[in-house]
């Protein structure tokens, strides 16, 4: 059977609360979970896949449209987040058009939060839930016989009379078979066009060697994951390393939520990397309080030019209300280690959280630059559906109906997503997020700083681009 793969566009992709600038730098990520996918078909069964991942080839939809008249297929799987519903719906109207015959499959974290929602949608044939590799093989070797279908947890469809049927919630790959899954299957896509503005190469790519988090921050859900940690073994991970560097890939943003949680198993990537002399670079993300000297030394040895910490606040009131788990003086500790072995450090920020105040907010704005962090990511707090903060806001009224719901039932292109509205305006915090990112970035010694570790050309256009859109917002 022929399988078609699609990452839609993200022309009407949701922005949070946030203005579409801090977005635009960002590159283009391969879509990895499909990737994986494709790996799994190709290795474990005997159909045919194809990719088309339309947001780094900047498909317009009516290139989208040709491209999928020039693929044979009978199944089409398409990975739906709640922030790019739109096109994906836009991009299911497309497929149908085409092909009203095929089976279209939908899978992603969307999915797993509004499964009855996603299948009414229009074209909408079935739902997979949860890791998709072995369902959604599941699914295509049985997809014409609807008993067999009822025995494969995990999915929703609607029998002949329309009736929704879910065979129930699927349950996550264990940790001693996650080394049994392909890799992969980079060369699906045009892999040579991501791109990242802090990767000091390109192309780059994105590694997962993790699944699930095991920590309970309150504005965040991975309901698809789980928060069953379960990891990669050190070997398996430096051999897909080694398989992106027979591509020419040398650069590596790890996406784990939180890389260090073991730190021994680091510490086993890292020698390995080193005994084999590979010759990569990676970024990883982090929390500080997974880090130590000895690991962080490791670390940059193995290659690691720059982790991403989750520091969210700069109280440690708006901390537990965050349910972080951490302090900020152990953020400072990690910091300046960090510093002392030349690894480079972006923070991540957010305002407008439950109970914050105009004076925390300029305290996190403080805390930004007391941290001396080389980059800051700021963000709107965005309550996010099925979060711990969401349900609150809820229960308190905070919002007056579940707008998340909503929007799955009824997709609108007009949707704004909810903020805390307690304390500010939807505009007071875009205002005072602005100055907050002003005045990180626009500080001269900053600027001069910064200038002096550019080692490339390409380097310094994409942190010029970045930087003049920054001195520029308002």
């Amino acid at each position: 059977m022929n399988i078609l793969l699609i990452n839609p566009p993200s022309f009407n992709e949701l922005m949070g609360n946030n203005p579409a600038i801090i977005e635009s730098e960002r590159g283009f990520n391969p879509p990895l979970g499909l990737l994986f996918l494709a790996g799994y078909l190709l290795e474990k069964t005997t159909h045919k896949v194809s990719v088309i991942d339309s947001q780094v080839e900047e498909l317009t939809y009516d290139a989208l449209e040709q491209r999928i008249k020039n693929i044979a297929f009978e199944v089409v799987g398409i990975t739906a987040m709640t922030f790019t519903l739109i096109d994906v719906i836009k991009t299911i109207n497309i497929v149908k058009k085409i092909k009203p015959e095929c089976n279209l499959v939908l899978g992603g974290p969307h999915v797993n939060i509004y499964p009855e929602e996603t299948i009414n949608i229009k074209g909408v044939d079935f739902v997979v839930l949860g890791e998709g590799e072995k369902i959604f093989a599941k699914l295509i070797d049985n997809i014409d016989d609807f008993k067999k279908l009822n025995g494969i947890k995990g999915l929703v469809y609607k029998n002949k009379d329309g009736t929704i049927v879910h065979t129930g919630l699927p349950v996550l790959i264990p940790e001693n078979e996650l080394d049994k899954l392909p890799f992969p299957k980079r060369e699906l896509t045009p892999y040579k066009k991501y791109s990242s503005i802090l990767a000091k190469r390109t192309p780059i790519t994105t590694l997962f060697t993790s699944r699930g988090c095991p920590y309970k921050c309150s504005f965040c859900n991975r309901p698809h994951l789980g928060n069953i940690f379960r990891a990669v073994s050190a070997e398996r991970v430096v051999q897909e390393v080694e398989e992106c560097l027979k591509l020419g890939i040398h650069e590596f943003l790890v996406y784990d939520d939180t890389f260090t949680v073991r730190k021994n198993r680091v510490k086993r990537i890292c020698e390995l990397i080193i005994k084999k002399d590979l010759d990569i670079g990676f970024d990883i993300r982090a929390r500080v309080d997974t880090l130590d000297e000895e690991l962080l030394q490791l670390l940059k040895k193995a290659g690691c030019r720059g982790i991403h910490y989750g520091i969210e606040a700069g109280t440690e009131k708006i901390l537990k209300v965050l349910r972080k788990g951490i302090t900020l003086q152990k953020a400072k500790e990690i910091f300046v280690l960090t510093k002392k072995y030349k690894i480079q450090t972006l923070a991540y920020f957010m305002i407008g959280s439950p109970d914050e105040t105009i004076e925390d907010i300029f305290e996190t704005f403080r805390v930004s630059k007391w941290l001396k962090p080389d980059f800051v990511h700021m963000t709107i707090l965005t309550p996010f559906s099925a979060t711990d903060i969401y349900i609150q806001g809820l229960s308190k009224g905070v919002f007056k109906n579940d707008v998340w719901k909503e929007f799955a039932e009824n997709p609108d292109e007009n949707f704004e997503p909810p903020f805390w509205e307690e304390n500010f305006t939807r505009q007071e915090l875009e205002k005072l997020l602005i100055k907050g990112y002003k005045t990180f970035y626009t500080r001269p010694s900053y600027i001069i700083k910064n200038l002096f570790k550019i080692s490339s050309f390409g380097e310094f256009k994409r942190k010029t681009k970045a930087g003049l859109k920054v001195i520029f917002m308002r």
